[in-house]
């Protein structure tokens, strides 16, 4: 029988070693897939490139963007997701405040590289002990700067475009985590405790000490929280 196949969909900016330690974890029980949605411009091309690749059933843990992704999958492919997991992110479209901001980003790293995106966008993610620790950050910083301001540039497109994913909620009818950083300032608790609710018989998972990095930050208590989950029976 084959083993059961677990897809990890990356944030912004962020590749398969966002999810090293979760790789290592869960290998025992799964096949762990992290795709890359690197040159992609929208939710539903990412979510295609994942339905492309999977096995007719397979389960589902988006991170930050890929969270959304997530989402996006089971509006259009619920009978396919056998566990769903999203932490780090959100359901609700770009709100106008949001759009200067992205754009402000997207203008810096088009103008003066990635270096200088990094720079600017990667600390105020980070739990207040993370920020300023380099042998912490330094590895964070080498994956984002594996992307080019034109992939910066396609994946913002994705995230402002993104739909109202509320709908979907109560529609999510398997083992279901949610899960974030309690110092997550960008995505935060009160967000996830509503998306929890939504979801029938869904777990919540609010985790100390962590900003919005959740998968660096606090593998451990994440690694846990996704083993548990895994082992929820179907019904």
């Amino acid at each position: 029988m084959s083993r059961p196949v677990l897809y990890m969909l990356p944030g912004l900016l962020c590749d398969e070693a966002v999810f090293a330690a979760q790789i290592a974890a869960l290998s025992d029980v799964c096949e762990v897939r992290a795709p890359i949605f690197r040159g992609l411009d929208s939710f539903d091309a990412m979510a295609q490139a994942v339905l492309a690749d999977a096995p007719p059933r397979f389960s589902v843990a988006g991170f930050s963007m890929g969270g959304r992704v997530a989402f996006h999958l089971a509006s259009i492919a619920m009978d396919r997701i056998q566990r769903f997991c999203a932490f780090d992110t959100g359901v609700i479209p770009a709100s106008e405040a949001e759009l200067p901001k992205r754009q402000a980003l997207v203008d810096l790293a088009n103008r003066e590289g990635m270096a200088a995106l990094v720079a600017a966008w990667l600390p105020p993610m980070l739990h207040e002990t993370h920020r300023n620790d380099v042998a912490f950050t330094a590895p964070l910083m080498d994956m984002v700067m594996r992307f080019s301001p034109q992939d910066h540039e396609k994946q913002i497109r994705a995230l402002i475009n993104r739909p109202d994913m509320r709908p979907v909620l109560p529609q999510i009818k398997c083992p279901t985590l949610i899960a974030c950083g309690r110092q997550d300032g960008f995505s935060p608790p009160a967000d996830h405790e509503a998306i929890a609710a939504a979801v029938p018989g869904a777990r919540l998972a609010i985790i100390d000490d962590s900003g919005h990095f959740l998968p660096v930050e606090q593998p451990d208590a994440l690694n846990k929280a996704l083993r548990e989950w895994f082992s929820i029976p179907q019904a």
